[in-house]
């Protein structure tokens, strides 16, 4: 009988090992903790995408400071 690996990655929040597999509920994360933190990142918008302001996105507010 052959024995098989468990394929292991490195919970994105902690680097601890973790089983990448349907028996582990929280994958990727290592824990229902490690996952809960990630996911209060996402609401508070703690990861964002930097991009360049462009002048199309600034409001007329900025143009006209009221002078």
């Amino acid at each position: 009988m052959e024995s098989i690996k468990k394929r292991l990655v490195a919970c994105p929040k902690c680097n601890n090992l973790s089983e990448f597999s349907p028996n582990n509920a929280f994958r990727p994360f290592c824990s229902e903790r490690c996952k809960l933190i990630d996911l209060g990142i996402w609401a508070s918008e703690g990861y964002t995408i930097p991009e360049e302001i462009k002048p199309d996105d600034l409001t007329d507010e900025v143009y006209n400071d009221g002078s």
